[in-house]
């Protein structure tokens, strides 16, 4: 199912002359990562101590637009400046989630939205990129499966916080978006597990 990591290659193209310079500053990709996730924890640490308020919402999508590309830029820096390395590898898979669950988090504190299941919906994040992640432990390739990987994420909470940021109340409609979120997130990691399976089988065969 189409998801917007089909993209990615072509917002990488956008952002590799800064990759260069960045890497030309003596900046590493381990760098950049580590700037995205603080810069989200920030970001989430806004909103948790206004919950509600409109600044920290109407510049939330501003936020998640640079994290996205702070993380193609070192992943470019690691793939293309021989700077990768499972050190690497490992801060890189841990902060999307740590990173994920900063910014999505604090929207259970905001009055009116149905807390239990933005919970729900950021625990469901994480193990769809865990789904993901498995699959060289079954000797196939990671999987990016959509229809909700973590860039449709960040674009349906930051439509989410423009919504709420612009004054319209919550109520049943959040409680509905956020279901759907949920449900999205469910084909999600139904879908990567599949793909991971059928991948593996195709190898051994």
């Amino acid at each position: 199912m189409a998801s917007i990591y089909d993209l990615k290659p072509r917002f990488q193209a956008l952002l590799r002359p800064l990759s260069d310079a960045l890497v030309r500053a003596k900046l590493s990709a381990n760098d950049v990562t580590l700037g995205a996730l603080l810069l989200s924890a920030a970001h989430g640490a806004w909103l948790a101590l206004m919950p509600g308020s409109a600044w920290p919402l109407l510049l939330l999508p501003v936020t998640l637009f640079v994290r996205m590309a702070m993380n193609a830029i070192g992943s470019m820096m690691a793939k293309e400046h021989g700077q990768a390395s499972a050190a690497g590898a490992l801060l890189n898979a841990l902060s999307d989630v740590i990173a994920d669950a900063a910014l999505y988090l604090p929207f259970a504190l905001i009055p009116g939205v149905n807390a239990p299941l933005v919970v729900l919906v950021v625990v469901a994040g994480v193990i769809g990129e865990m789904a993901g992640a498995l699959g060289p432990l079954v000797k196939a390739p990671r999987s990016y499966a959509g229809p909700f990987g973590k860039s449709d994420r960040a674009l349906a909470f930051g439509l989410l916080a423009i919504l709420l940021g612009l004054g319209l109340p919550p109520g049943l409609w959040t409680t509905l978006y956020l279901a759907a979120l949920l449900l999205l997130s469910a084909l999600t990691i139904i879908n990567r597990a599949r793909r991971i399976v059928a991948e593996a089988k195709s190898r051994g065969a």
